[in-house]
């Protein structure tokens, strides 16, 4: 099964916000099914070890057992299944009826909860392991879901969050009920690259498999999400592998008719990579060996630099309740809030170039934009002018005094950390991230990162030398994204960015805003930005076209584009 992209509910302030009660009963339960022939193609896979047993997770309606079904033809199989939903249980279970030269036991309830039963009472392991986890945010999850979940973590010593996703815990599970020589073929989320929570899955397979192939679909695979997923066919290791370095490597494939293909071809044709060279995400693994030369040959480069070194990054002001804090002039004029209106930006519509000035700012107030923090600083309730005082009143009938950054305050409508920076950072960004020169001095709310330049760097050089294809590439590697393909980094991502360092004439950041802001295309304007910015500083032109290619085709397979419509 598979979790759809969710949609939002409108809130009564009109911006969108994600609620469970709201969600679809198929979205809680990440109820999409798999197609027949994905089906067919995992099960043609593991099919090859000749298994004895085989175990589904998830099993749904049954779309594995019918799968596995014509690929053991005769064979004799133990097929267990697993499925919460006792309806889809009962129709897997008569599915599982007509296989006749199998036994299968479908099992109603809680994958989870039945691993950690059977790991405590040394259950038997399985030769295969097939299936479609379910995509849930733990948050959809209950109580009792999500404790199991915790406890899958902490059995095998993995470090753990709430950011996680039901299919982490699935496929960790699934690995763990594997006998050594095993095979597992699953569904998984692109995100299994790089998302931070699914960090202890990736360092769990780094340690109990031999090799890893991700077959990286450049089109979607289920028409009713925009969730992209990968295939994962891996082995898990013999018992004379103990110790031995995993193997990784992601190969992109196009077309459904690759799914009549034979999946033991991929996996033998794969370019696999020592896991080891991954630092932790497996973005690199989307390289080929000599753009991940190149990158390491740049790297080495004396005034080539991780961001960390030249830059701190901070969050910007956490309010809890945007909406209500970052305005339009109309707001400010309806409840003459002038006293506490401040300029802001947070978002990439405030911001057309890498220059936020009093022009920018004016023309986003004639714009209608909400380009105003509403501070009110300590200032007591009954200090407070009337309309403010009913401005007030307004949130708090909306309960915004009740969210937790804000309760945990008093009074809730005082922000804190209240301060600017000569430099910015968008949090998302659909090409490649910028910096912002902060001329204005505006605020910036937790859209947005607070930028400080260290060692006496220029704020002026850091704005301008940020966009190249060096530092672009290295986003893509370090950042995230999810099924809408907006490029997300959070600051200890941005720490790793390599940068380019050196002085440029004060133009530089003038001719980088204008050419931003009239929309030069990607291409076009990081090719100009590398023969400014690297060229000089020693990188050879084939080494940085070289990037640049790399950062295109990582730039549209996130967006799910041709590589052309970022010419």
């Amino acid at each position: 099964m598979l979790w759809a992209k969710g949609y939002s509910t409108r809130n009564r302030r009109g911006g969108c916000m994600n609620f469970k009660e709201f969600e679809t009963a198929q979205k809680l339960r990440g109820g999409y099914y798999t197609d027949p022939a994905i089906a067919s193609f995992l099960a043609r896979w593991v099919s090859e070890l000749h298994p004895k047993r085989v175990l589904e997770p998830s099993c749904g309606d049954g779309a594995f057992i019918e799968a596995m079904r014509s690929c053991s033809r005769s064979q004799r199989v133990q097929f267990v299944g697993c499925e919460l939903n006792p309806v889809e249980a009962s129709v897997a279970r008569s599915r599982g009826a007509e296989w006749e030269s199998a036994a299968v036991e479908i099992v109603t309830g809680d994958f989870l909860e039945w691993t950690l039963e059977s790991l405590s009472r040394g259950l038997e392991l399985f030769d295969a392991v097939v299936g479609n986890p379910p995509f849930i945010r733990y948050q959809y999850l209950d109580a009792l879901l999500q404790e199991r979940a915790e406890r899958v973590f902490d059995r095998f010593g993995l470090p753990f969050t709430k950011h996680t996703n039901a299919w982490v815990p699935f496929v960790i599970s699934s690995v763990a009920l594997l006998r050594p020589g095993g095979r597992i073929a699953m569904v998984v989320p692109s995100e299994v690259l790089h998302v931070l929570h699914a960090k202890g899955l990736r360092d769990f397979l780094l340690s109990q498999c031999s090799r890893v192939l991700l077959l990286d679909p450049q089109d979607i695979l289920f028409e009713d999400t925009l969730q992209g997923v990968m295939l994962l066919l891996a082995e898990k290791k013999g018992a004379c592998e103990d110790g031995t370095v995993a193997q990784i490597a992601v190969t992109p494939i196009s077309g459904r008719s690759m799914l009549n293909s034979s999946p033991s071809d991929w996996y033998s044709r794969a370019d696999f990579v020592p896991g080891n060279q991954m630092n932790g995400k497996w973005m690199l693994s989307l390289l080929s060996r000599g753009e991940r030369d190149v990158l390491q040959r740049i790297e080495r480069n004396l005034l080539v630099r991780r961001f960390k070194d030249v830059a701190t990054v901070d969050v910007g002001i956490v309010t809890g309740a945007n909406k209500f804090f970052l305005v339009p002039d109309d707001t400010v004029k309806e409840f003459k809030l002038d006293t506490w209106a401040h300029p802001a930006f947070g978002r990439s519509e405030h911001v057309r170039g890498v220059i936020y000035d009093k022009s920018s700012h004016s023309a986003n107030r004639r714009a209608g934009l909400p380009a105003n923090l509403i501070w009110f600083r300590d200032t007591p309730l009954n200090s407070l002018p009337k309309l403010a005082r009913k401005y007030i009143a307004a949130g708090e009938e909306e309960d915004l005094h009740l969210r937790y950054k804000c309760r945990i305050r008093s009074p809730w409508y005082s922000v804190p950390s209240v301060y600017s920076t000569g430099v910015g950072m968008l949090k998302r960004s659909h090409f490649f991230p910028r910096l912002i020169l902060n001329k204005a001095r505006a605020f910036t709310t937790d859209t947005a990162y607070r930028i400080r330049s260290a060692h006496n760097i220029r704020s002026t050089d850091l704005v301008a030398q940020f966009v190249n294809s060096l530092t672009a590439l290295t986003a893509e590697l370090e950042g995230r994204h999810y099924g809408g393909g907006v490029l997300e980094l959070v600051p200890s991502e941005i720490e790793k960015l390599l940068v380019p360092s050196g002085r440029f004439d004060p133009g530089a950041v003038k001719e980088l805003h204008a050419a931003v802001a009239a929309g030069t295309r990607p291409v076009k304007l990081l090719s100009r930005q590398d023969e400014t910015i690297l060229r000089p500083i020693g990188i050879r032109p084939q080494d940085y076209e070289t990037m640049r290619t790399a950062w295109q085709r990582l730039c549209a397979r996130r967006q799910r584009k041709d590589t052309t419509a970022l010419d």
